[in-house]
């Protein structure tokens, strides 16, 4: 199965890493490094929880941090929100004009892990739910309705698929925009994903899910590659995969490492070749260089064609066919000046001012003619990640 064209990553570091973490990391540095994430171009992220201060210290400056952090436009800040009296913390925020695009709420499928969780059960959690989504959407606040522990309970075991259904279908009846399916304690792998998932996308289909996955069996990779074969486009990740079950103070009801599916880790791996940037590097001929670099938050592939290599017209009849994505560039340098440093980027439009003429049929190459001229071959990748080089 393909990969959506484009995926975009929710940073999680801030509120679903930390919150596992005891030690509570000062304020300042919390801002500091979310301001990070968005100078790297992160554009989704999740900032702070409204969790009580007395139950997760942790998160008791919340209102701190949403104060101070950097607000960038196209960035979207998610916060959880675990009830009303935190809901009204956050109202607050929000209308004195730093608060949040979204907020995360969350009703475990199993009871069990509900009662323990928020000491809710289902109908008195969709109680409370629905009238936080209320007011949230009188705000202008979009909903992230998460059904919790979606492939298994450390509590009660299995989970009735049933119980998955009812919860989502409750989110989406009640304005949620997007649905989380939280992989809570890690229980998923690619066969249950790939059941589980593609159910709910056949019961709702216009639904937008979010693949949310926990590593505690090593599987948070493969299992947010199998979500996003299925077709699904947000991904829940969290640098250096920290993350897991609240630091409560509670029993720990799930052993060894909890933490969340790591942000560089899939990152690397959907920096993977496209389509046709790999038919590029086969159809290649010898002395042609390749390198990839993060840039302008987009993944590219740069094919380099060395001054000295004679004949580039002929030997670029070889490419001829390959899909060009949309953003293509060309980057072109006189032959004896010739410095990676020093060249300029031209758009299709700009080619023939570049010195350089080339003709598209159906977005794919028909043909380029050489003047005086080295050129690299820019493909940026139509899989939109949002990250750059500072990442």
């Amino acid at each position: 199965m393909a990969l959506p064209k484009s995926v975009t990553l929710c940073e999680c570091w801030a509120r679903d890493g930390l919150q596992s973490i005891p030690q509570v990391i000062p304020t300042d540095q919390k801002i500091e490094m979310i301001n990070r994430f968005i100078a790297a171009g992160v554009h989704k992220l999740e900032v702070t929880s409204f969790s009580h201060p007395k139950l997760l210290p942790q998160f008791a400056d919340c209102v701190e941090v949403l104060r101070s952090i950097q607000r960038q436009p196209g960035v979207s800040y998610v916060v959880l929100m675990p009830n009303e009296k935190g809901f009204a913390r956050f109202e607050a925020c929000q209308k004195e004009g730093y608060g949040a695009d979204e907020i995360i709420l969350m009703i475990s499928s199993s009871e069990a892990h509900n009662l323990v969780n928020f000491r809710l059960g289902h109908d008195d959690a969709k109680r409370v739910h629905a009238g936080i989504m209320k007011r949230a959407g009188n705000l202008g606040v979009k909903i992230i309705g998460c059904p919790g522990t979606v492939y298994g309970c450390p509590i009660a075991g299995d989970v009735p698929m049933e119980c998955v259904i009812d919860i989502t279908r409750f989110y989406l009846e009640h304005g949620a925009q997007t649905i989380m399916l939280g992989d809570t304690t890690g229980s998923a792998n690619p066969i249950s994903v790939r059941e589980r998932v593609g159910e709910l996308q056949a019961l709702f289909p216009d639904a937008e899910f979010i693949a949310h996955f926990h590593d505690t069996r090593g599987n948070g990779i493969v299992n947010s590659i199998a979500a996003l074969e299925l077709g699904l486009r947000y991904v829940d990740t969290s640098l250096g995969a920290i993350g897991g079950q609240p630091a409560t103070k509670a029993r720990k009801y799930q052993e060894g490492f909890t933490g969340n599916t790591s942000t560089e880790d899939l990152v690397c791996l959907l920096d993977a070749p496209t389509e046709a940037e790999s038919a590029i590097r086969d159809s290649a001929p010898h002395g042609v260089q390749f390198s990839s670099s993060l840039s302008g938050s987009l993944f590219q592939t740069i094919l380099f064609w060395p001054a000295e290599l004679p004949g580039l017209a002929d030997r670029f009849t070889q490419l001829q066919g390959c899909i060009v994505p949309d953003g293509a560039i060309w980057a072109v340098m006189p032959k004896k000046k010739y410095a990676p440093q020093r060249g300029v980027a031209f758009t299709w439009e700009q080619m023939q001012a570049a010195g350089l003429s080339t003709d598209l049929v159906d977005n794919k190459v028909a043909s380029v003619t050489e003047q005086d001229y080295a050129t690299r071959f820019v493909i940026r990748k139509e899989r939109r990640m949002n990250y750059d080089k500072s990442t």
